[in-house]
């Protein structure tokens, strides 16, 4: 999936050590499909060469604006016009007084002033000491950039090259990514708060054995990642998985299935979407062992007895909030077998609008899914693809069906 097929991007270096990032950051951009034409200023040659740049952009890396290779030889007009956006990366504190004040006494800065504002976004990713970063003067002309339309991105925080430790790093070349992939989507979940619940849950039985599943949770990070990239305010509730937080979205940690019910029940008071994608644990032991149990040499296993869990997609969706429309409400099926009479049974079941129903065996830790809508008026198929595409086209779906909720969609009896 290349996700910036069809995107050329001007990615502009300025001087500082953060410009080994650039390179990694520039292969990233080609392997999603963009093509990346690469402006460097004087300062960032003394960080890296063009000669690294060119071959992993596997164009010629332009740096002045006398540059004889232009046949109308303005560069900064040429550049600027067959952009779909200028990323500078990194921008220094220098470099972005310079475009405060309209100064453009060099290529990266003159196609910076020349691009036409309508349609060729700028976005920033600044890089300096912490210092630097915090200094009024700096934070002035962040906001006065913001406030001109500019898109500057955040700053990481850290070991700094200086050896000092604080703000001012600039963000990971996979994070940066996230950031304009982001930036190009469409904006569909605008002004909504999207509560999304993603893993297994496990169950102790002891300090250390318990019950889980096989749920990776890859498919709610999926979900979260593509409705932040919507727009939208994104809380994840995630039992315990090993996967990095997607960009943008707030995480919370839990481990049983009443941990993740309390979670759940204190954010969805916010939330306008609830997405209850994780594989909740049906069942619990009764009673969890203080200490290890061990075998006594009589061949006999321990008696384990079991007590249901809360069942936290109903819970939520009889909410009053969720009864009024004021939350929609999402669960998933996993299923083994028979998925949609099992996923149109359990929609009515739980009293939600929308069910997505998938074969667990067969997508539990995959990269890649099928998914079954079923609402009150039939079902949709979305066929297999990579879990990051579904949940993209689920988010686009949950985006119409909100837009059109009080014309023809209502929540079940």
């Amino acid at each position: 999936m290349n996700e910036l097929s069809g995107k050329h991007i001007v990615l502009g270096l300025t001087g500082g050590i953060a410009c080994y990032k650039a390179a990694e950051l520039c292969r990233a951009l080609v392997k999603e499909g963009a093509t990346v034409q690469v402006v460097m200023t004087a300062a960032a040659q003394q960080f890296i060469t063009p000669v690294t740049m060119q071959a992993l952009s596997g164009r010629a890396v332009v740096d002045s604006q006398w540059d004889a290779r232009e046949p109308n030889n303005m560069a900064h007009i040429n550049l600027s016009r067959e952009a779909d956006a200028i990323l500078v990366a990194p921008c220094s504190a220098d470099f972005m007084a310079k475009l405060l004040h309209g100064s453009a006494d060099e290529l990266l800065s003159l196609l910076c002033l020349a691009r036409p504002i309508d349609r060729v976004p700028l976005l920033l990713a600044p890089a300096m000491n912490r210092e630097m970063w915090a200094h009024p003067a700096t934070q002035r002309n962040v906001a006065q950039l913001r406030a001109d339309g500019a898109t500057v991105l955040d700053v990481g925080q850290g070991e700094q090259a200086c050896g000092e430790t604080g703000d001012g790093r600039m963000l990971e070349a996979e994070e940066l990514l996230a950031d304009l992939i982001a930036f190009f989507s469409a904006k569909t979940l605008l002004g909504q708060h999207v509560l999304v619940t993603a893993g297994p849950t496990y169950e102790a039985i002891d300090p250390v054995r318990g019950i889980t599943n096989l749920s990776s949770g890859k498919m709610g990070f999926a979900i979260a990642r593509a409705a932040r990239e919507a727009g939208a305010t994104v809380e994840l509730v995630a039992g315990p998985v090993s996967l990095a937080t997607p960009r943008g979205v707030t995480r919370h940690d839990v481990r049983s299935a009443r941990d993740m019910l309390s979670a759940t029940l204190a954010l969805a008071h916010d939330a306008t979407v609830f997405v209850a994608t994780a594989a909740v644990a049906d069942w619990r032991p009764a009673t969890s062992a203080e200490h290890k149990i061990k075998k006594d040499g009589s061949g006999q296993a321990p008696e384990l007895c079991f007590v249901e869990n809360p069942d936290i997609l109903a819970t939520v969706a009889k909410m009053p909030r969720a009864l009024r429309g004021d939350l929609f409400c999402v669960g998933f099926a996993a299923e083994s077998q028979d998925l949609l009479a099992n996923a149109r049974a359990k929609r009515l079941r739980k009293g939600v609008p929308l069910l997505v129903g998938n074969i667990g065996p067969a997508t539990f830790g995959q990269d890649d899914n099928a998914l079954l809508l079923v609402d009150e008026r039939g079902s949709q198929e979305l066929p297999h693809a990579s879990k990051r595409l579904l949940a993209r086209q689920l988010i686009a779906d949950i985006a119409r069906r909100l837009a059109t909720r009080g014309q023809t969609y209502h929540h079940s009896p």
